[in-house]
Parts: C-alpha cells; sequence; structure tokens
C-alpha cells in the first residue's frame, strides 16, 4: 500500500517535472540547432554546447583526440588570449567545464540569465575560431598524458575497467579509452587536432541546449546574432563499425599491485539507437535496478548482508548510447570468500532471474525507486539539458524521455525473464578479473 502511495506522489512530480516549461526547438540557416525549455523557479540558465564527436569516432593510432582538443578548447580564439575564457566567465559569477564521451563532446556554463549573451558570444567564437598554437599543445598533450597516469595506469580498478571494454568489443569503437591509449596521446600532433577541429566543429554538428529561466523567442534572437554568421561545414558520419556477434566467454585477468581484487561481468546488450523492440530496453533498465536499485534490492540484499559474500557489488546499464552497450555486473569479495565464489554467486542470481519471475511486489518497488531517481535528477537544470543534448547528440529525439515514465510502467515480470534468458547468456559475457599483486611500501 504504501509503495502505491509512493508511486502516485512520484507520478505527479515526474509529470510537472517533465512538462513544466515547454520546450522550444529551432533550427538556424547554418544548420545548427537550438533547444531552449523554461525553468522561471530562479534567474539562472545552463547553457550546453553539444558536438556529435567522441572517442567512438577516433581511428586506430588516433585515439584520445576528441578528448584533447576538449583542453584545447580553452585555450584562445582570434579574439580572445589564451585564459580569457576562464577569466570571463569567473568575473560573471559562472561555473563552467567541459567533458568527452564515446559519442560526444560538451561544453557548459551556469550563469545568471541576462548574461546568457555572454555565454553565447565566447562559444560561437570557439566554434569556428580556435587558434591551436604548438608550445600550448605540447603543454596540454602532458597535462592529458598525466590525467591518463593519475585516474587509468595508477588505478587498478581504472586499468581493469580499460581492458575489460578493450576486450569486450572487438570490432566496436567503443573498445576506444575516452582519454586514449597512452602511446596514441604521445604520438599525437597539433596538425592531427587542426584537422579534427574543422571536421567535427562546426554549427551543422552542434546542438545548443538552454534550460533555465529565458524567453525562448529572447534566446533564438541571440542565437541568431552569435552562432548565426558562422559557416557550416561539409559533415561526413562516420562508418559505424558495429560489433561483430560474440559466440562465447571472453576473459581476462589484470595483474597489478592493489589492495584489493575486483570482478566485472558484462554482456552485450542493445540500446534504444540500434532499434531493437523497444520494450526490451526499458525491460533491461528496470532489471538493472532489481539487481541494483538500492541496499534492498537483490545484489546488496542477498550478496553484501546476507551471504555476506561481497564487500560491494552493483549492476549498470545505459540505454543512452549509439552503438551496442553493456550490461555489467561489478563485484568486490570479502576477505573471506574468493573471486571465483563471487562470480557464482552472481550467476546463480542471474538465474534466478531467468528461472523465476520477478513478484509484482517487488517490481512495483523497483519501479518507484526507479521513477524517483529520475524525478530528483530532473529537478537540476543542468541535467534536464543534459537529457536533451544527450539524445539529440546519439541520434535519438529528445522527446523519447517524454515517453519514459510510461515505459517504464510497462514493463513486465514476463519481459524482464525475457530480457535476461535473451541477453544474459555466457555466450555474450566477458569477465575481467583484477588480481592484486602486493603493494610496495
Amino acid at each position: 500500500m504504501f509503495f502505491k502511495y509512493l508511486q502516485s506522489i512520484i507520478l505527479f512530480i515526474f509529470s510537472i517535472n517533465l512538462l513544466a516549461g515547454e520546450v522550444h526547438e529551432f533550427t538556424l540557416d547554418n544548420g545548427l540547432k537550438l533547444i531552449v525549455k523554461e525553468d522561471h523557479r530562479a534567474p539562472v540558465v545552463v547553457s550546453q554546447v553539444w558536438y556529435k564527436v567522441g572517442s567512438s569516432y577516433e581511428q586506430e593510432g588516433k585515439t584520445g583526440l576528441s578528448h584533447l582538443l576538449e583542453h584545447m578548447m580553452f585555450k584562445g580564439t582570434k579574439n580572445y588570449a589564451v585564459g580569457e575564457f576562464n577569466r570571463i566567465m569567473a568575473i560573471n559569477g559562472a561555473s563552467q567545464n567541459a567533458f568527452t564521451g564515446l559519442d560526444y563532446t560538451a561544453y557548459f556554463q551556469t550563469i545568471e540569465n541576462t548574461r546568457l549573451p555572454i555565454s553565447f558570444e565566447l562559444e560561437a567564437d570557439r566554434m569556428r575560431g580556435l587558434v591551436l598554437v604548438e608550445d600550448e599543445f605540447v603543454k596540454e598533450r602532458e597535462v592529458v598524458k598525466e590525467e591518463r597516469r593519475t585516474r587509468t595506469d595508477d588505478r587498478p580498478t581504472g586499468l581493469l575497467y580499460e581492458y575489460f571494454r578493450a576486450t569486450a568489443y572487438q570490432t566496436s569503437s567503443y573498445q576506444n579509452p575516452v582519454i586514449g591509449w597512452m602511446d596514441d596521446i604521445g604520438n599525437l600532433q597539433l596538425a592531427d587536432l587542426q584537422t579534427w577541429y574543422q571536421q567535427w566543429y562546426a554549427p551543422n554538428n552542434a546542438t545548443v541546449v538552454v534550460v533555465g529561466d529565458v524567453q525562448p523567442e529572447a534566446v533564438l534572437k541571440l542565437a541568431k546574432q552569435y552562432f548565426g554568421p558562422l559557416q557550416p561545414s561539409e559533415i561526413k558520419p562516420p562508418n559505424p563499425r558495429l560489433e561483430v556477434e560474440q559466440f562465447g566467454t571472453k576473459q581476462i585477468t589484470v595483474k597489478r599491485p592493489a589492495k584489493l581484487p575486483n570482478l566485472m561481468l558484462g554482456y552485450k546488450v542493445p540500446v534504444l539507437a540500434t532499434k531493437p523492440e523497444q520494450w526490451e530496453v526499458y525491460a533491461l533498465e528496470v532489471l538493472a535496478y532489481l539487481l541494483d536499485g538500492g541496499d534492498s534490492t537483490r545484489l546488496p540484499k542477498n550478496l553484501i548482508r546476507g551471504q555476506q559474500i561481497a564487500s560491494s557489488v552493483g549492476a549498470g546499464y545505459n540505454f543512452f548510447a549509439r552503438l551496442e552497450s553493456l550490461f555489467t555486473i561489478q563485484g568486490v569479495p570479502t576477505d573471506k570468500h574468493t573471486m571465483q565464489e563471487l562470480e557464482t554467486a552472481i550467476y546463480a542470481q542471474v538465474k534466478q532471474l531467468q528461472d523465476e519471475l520477478v513478484s509484482q511486489q517487488e517490481l512495483e518497488m523497483v519501479k518507484t525507486k526507479l521513477q524517483a531517481n529520475q524525478v530528483y535528477e530532473l529537478d537540476s537544470l543542468f541535467y534536464q539539458g543534459m537529457k536533451i543534448g544527450l539524445l539529440e547528440t546519439i541520434g535519438l529525439d529528445w522527446r523519447i524521455f517524454d515517453d519514459y515514465l510510461a515505459n517504464i510502467k510497462a514493463v513486465t515480470a514476463e519481459q524482464i525473464q525475457q530480457v535476461s534468458r535473451k541477453y544474459l547468456i555466457k555466450e555474450h559475457l566477458t569477465v575481467a578479473k583484477l588480481e592484486p599483486l602486493e603493494v610496495d611500501k
């Protein structure tokens, strides 16, 4: 009864969050797409520029290009010297940053709403006017190499995850690490970045998303003023480099100095962009939450508190991707159990989903938690913009998210059993294990 009551509240809040404040879509003559969502709760605006390019667009030997270019985008243009972008944003009270992913590179600012023109002016300026200088490039390349050492090479779990993905994907460009392989980073030249910038950073390969206390027509006027004069490029979409079918379990062991062992499992699964039966994707989303949607869900409840075989365990699935993705399960065994025992226990949890229907009570509880998570996330201006920008950049209509709640509600126990039987199979599985070596003292 409690969950039905909570669910009704969430349904109401969720509908308010999605529908309060209209979304307006425009396309400029040069191909730039502008999407504006009104949210008048505070005199603040989030402005995001999304480019359809990320690590999955890169070719062998040139990994890390998108991420390194992201760094260089703060290094100056014909109109603004190195450091001026950050200085101007700081004196205007803006918080700002950028991020690179498999399928996108995005830049954003959160700023007082009357200062949106500053954001637009600077973003438009560096969209086509970036000046790449050798000295700055050489310094930033070293910064990225050090970032890689810190976050990946010197972090056993980071290295495990990178090797895990490179093993799981045989032909898909999702095998590329976003930061790039160290040797590739070291061999990148300024000319490589110049070519990459000219190829992908153009108004007809970008989506500008604005969420906040704004009037759509005023934002469109600003976009025409600052972005409108920019010349488009001829954009040739990359070859998709689809993943070949897998016919057996792949296994890899990484031996590194570490305090704890670690286990990663990944099953090949579809995403919305690969056009499976739509219900399958939402059933996989609910399935991930059944396994790991909080302390009361199956993996933490059974393997951490119940059998006490894992000190940590979790599952994940992201269906907002351009290419086939992975349904992942990761865990660390307790000091009284081995990785093999943990692996066996995880398979038992998967098999139970395949053999037994989830009860209606458990299913409703998990759906409620999943819906609540989306409600809280969409309360943020940044995440409202991110949902829109991400969907557009991977080639999907942002309106898909308006149907998210209904699709989650429609998932049945039978559908969860079906997708677990179809996709969580050993023929499509990759297993990666971190085997600790003694840490030097």
